[in-house]
């Protein structure tokens, strides 16, 4: 079966912190897949991946009704947002007549979605594309969903974590992306059982692909000779529990453990974060060292005796799935110490892959971060295990090739269904 002109639609693109989405699209392009990226947002970060810069693939950005498509059949038209979308739909109903006949499925979405559906239709048409897939189930997927349906192309996407979770998840409307998709994909077990307890026989298409890593890029070494440093690498959000990372670096100090302890990211909680750390004295032993690129964190992991991953469930719903940052400590040979929440037991058996401790438990998160501390045989009996579950489980080949799979399979895409 020959292969897919395959499109991506994200919501921003690139994103600092979705390196598994550049992960997942290097590995294609490896591949030999000719692909395309569409993001409805242009990026907001101020820092990027290096391995950006080896993407191929070309990007369009598309606007919003009120900025217009940067086309001369549109930017000659004032600039108003009713104008322009009118106008996207005159010139996406050129390449696909029956684009009128469809408008009536889109009741109910966004102007901005059905307008940048549009735009979306349109481009997939002219440029052969056969395959959308989409990242997260919000935003991205509503798009992907509306487009594939005007292009008459089948669309698919993976499901995360916020985009299930969160407490602004409308159920119905993830529902009717699932029933629509020809194939729905999610990042852990945890995850498929969810959708499935929560949608049942509509959940029926999902199936779990773990996000991969490059394991060319991860060269493991044995974490016995480090320093007694505690490393965590991630956005500084409520999620990711670093709250108690920094009271149980408190209990660490009160114990006379010796270590240090970096935080590497950026966030809305940074300064909330920055004054525990004030009030507790532990300016001297904490640093939070903003985002580095990803060649310098990857250094800063195999300087670490112990990565710490303290995620808990917010109080919105929202949680992590696996976060990328778990993987490549793992990989690299630096043992981990996480929180039981979501599909974290999936990657981390307690006493072999590493250390498991439930959330917002402070004194059990200090007590397991001061074994790896001081117990460099248990960090490297850790280490191999880790690693080995990461090549046999985690690798970006085999998992982007089994995500080729399921754009393969289908063959028409599926009629709108209502809800």
């Amino acid at each position: 079966m020959p292969s897919p002109k395959l499109a991506y639609v994200v919501k921003r693109y690139p994103r600092y912190s979705e390196t598994f989405i550049v992960n997942e699209i290097l590995a294609h392009e490896a591949a030999g897949i000719d692909l395309h990226i569409f993001a409805l947002r242009p990026p907001a970060d101020t820092h990027f991946q290096d391995k950006i810069a080896r993407v191929r693939a070309p990007v369009t950005y598309l606007k919003k009704p009120a900025q217009g498509r940067m086309n001369p059949s549109v930017t000659t038209l004032t600039p108003n947002s009713g104008t322009y979308f009118w106008a996207e739909l005159q010139e996406a109903a050129k390449v696909m007549p029956g684009l009128w006949a469809k408008l009536g499925d889109a009741a109910g979405e966004r102007a901005s979605v059905v307008y940048q559906a549009a735009w979306l239709a349109q481009d997939m048409r002219q440029q052969g594309i056969t395959h959308l897939h989409a990242h997260f189930g919000s935003i991205a997927t509503s798009v992907a969903r509306l487009a594939a349906h005007f292009a008459e192309v089948p669309y698919s996407f993976t499901a995360h974590a916020k985009d299930i979770f969160h407490d602004d998840v409308e159920p119905e409307d993830l529902r009717r992306k699932l029933r629509d998709a020809a194939t729905v994909v999610t990042v852990s077990d945890y995850n498929v059982t969810h959708l499935q307890q929560q949608f049942g026989a509509d959940a029926g298409k999902v199936r779990r692909i773990y996000n991969g890593i490059d394991l060319s890029e991860l060269h493991y070494q044995p974490p016995t000779q480090r320093s007694p440093r505690i490393l965590s690498v991630c956005r500084l959000v409520e999620k990711k529990g670093l709250l108690y990372l920094i009271d149980a670096c408190a209990l660490l100090k009160q114990w006379g453990c010796e270590f240090t302890c970096q935080i590497v990211g950026t966030g809305p909680l940074e300064g909330e974060l920055r004054s525990r750390l004030t009030d507790l004295h532990l300016n001297d032993w904490v640093e939070i060292v903003g985002p580095r690129p990803q060649g310098e964190v990857f250094a800063l992991m195999q300087q670490a005796a112990v990565f710490a991953a303290p995620y808990v469930i917010g109080n919105d719903g929202n949680r992590d799935g696996l976060p990328t940052a778990l993987l490549e400590a793992m990989a690299l040979g630096t043992p981990c110490v996480a929180t039981d929440v979501t599909g974290i037991p999936e990657l981390i058996h307690d006493r072999d892959t590493g250390l498991l401790v439930a959330q917002r438990d402070v004194e059990g998160l200090a007590t397991a971060l001061r074994s790896l501390l001081t117990q460099p045989e248990m960090r490297s009996a850790i280490a191999t295990q880790a690693r080995h579950l990461i090549e046999t489980e985690f690798d970006i080949t085999r998992n982007a090739a089994a995500l080729r799979a399921c754009f393969q399979s289908p063959t028409a895409a599926p009629e709108l269904q209502e809800v």
